[in-house]
């Protein structure tokens, strides 16, 4: 049985690892916060954008712009896998990786970008071919940084290096709840779920440059939210992990802490037993 020094020092030694789980769930959440705003400000102006581009290309069906042209030629294809920088967020990074995985079994003509360390780490080590990494790009949230992963996506795309992109990422639900998704970003796939106006249009300078232009600002807008979904699952993921350690850190306090007091006890009687018995030889 641990002697009352060593369970003390346990005892403390726990103390001071739930203060640092426990400060880990307020900053987790404080970030949570404020990817949920960023969220919710990207999203009108992604929506007018996809009106927009669902209404042109409803409108031209027979020459549509290769952003537009979902019928494919080239077959090779880029994941975009989007994870976390660090750890200590439960399975987040665990279940993006399962689902790569899942995605790229039997296929041979898809290359990665990897977007965060979590995912290059583990996918340098295998056979399939990573084009470009992009790490720390969590750390200050940032539209720029955003912004020319887009455009390198798109000029691939535009120089028919490939023929599709999907972006696997974690889609934020609540912090209970994320939802892994690929989605195609290229070519671009407006949502037709809705009734498209059907009003003339006079175009200025011309219908493909519009469509480029608009596809760009799409694309810019839409991985823009994707990291931001991102982000927003990953705080939501660790503030749990770190709630439930700081949790089984209290419990364990509690149950080390009842140990030390039942040892310190059975000392106290011994002592007290001993010194009886002294005290009764001294007598006889």
């Amino acid at each position: 049985m641990a002697n009352t020094r060593d369970l003390k020092n346990r005892i403390e030694s726990i103390k001071n690892t739930k203060q640092i789980t426990n400060a880990m769930k307020m900053v987790a959440a404080s970030k949570l916060r404020k990817s949920q705003d960023k969220i919710i400000n990207a999203r009108p102006y992604a929506n007018y954008i996809d009106v927009m581009l669902r209404t042109l290309k409803m409108r031209n069906k027979s020459n549509l712009h290769q952003i537009l042209n979902d019928k494919i030629e080239n077959k090779k294809e880029i994941l975009v896998i989007v994870t976390a920088d660090r750890g200590l967020c439960g399975a987040f990074n665990a279940l993006i990786i399962k689902e790569a995985l899942h995605y790229l079994k039997d296929k041979s003509e898809v290359d990665l970008i990897c977007i965060g360390k979590k995912g290059y780490d583990f996918f340098k080590k295998t056979e399939y071919k990573i084009i470009e990494k992009y790490l720390g790009l969590f750390n200050e949230m940032d539209f720029t940084s955003s912004k020319s992963i887009a455009w390198n996506m798109l000029d691939r795309f535009m120089n028919k290096e490939y023929g599709k992109i999907n972006v696997l990422f974690n889609e934020f639900k609540s912090v209970i709840q994320n939802n892994i998704v690929i989605k195609q970003i290229l070519p671009i796939i407006p949502n037709e779920s809705d009734v498209v106006n059907g009003t003339d249009f006079i175009y200025e300078p011309d219908e493909n440059t519009i469509v480029e232009e608009l596809g760009r600002k799409y694309v810019d807008v839409e991985l823009w939210r994707m990291l931001l979904e991102s982000s927003a699952a990953e705080q939501g993921s660790r503030m749990t992990a770190m709630d439930n350690a700081t949790e089984n850190a209290s419990d364990l306090i509690d149950h080390l802490t009842l140990q030390y007091n039942r040892v310190r006890q059975a000392s106290i009687t011994t002592e007290i037993i001993e010194i009886a018995s002294g005290a009764e030889a001294i007598k006889q």
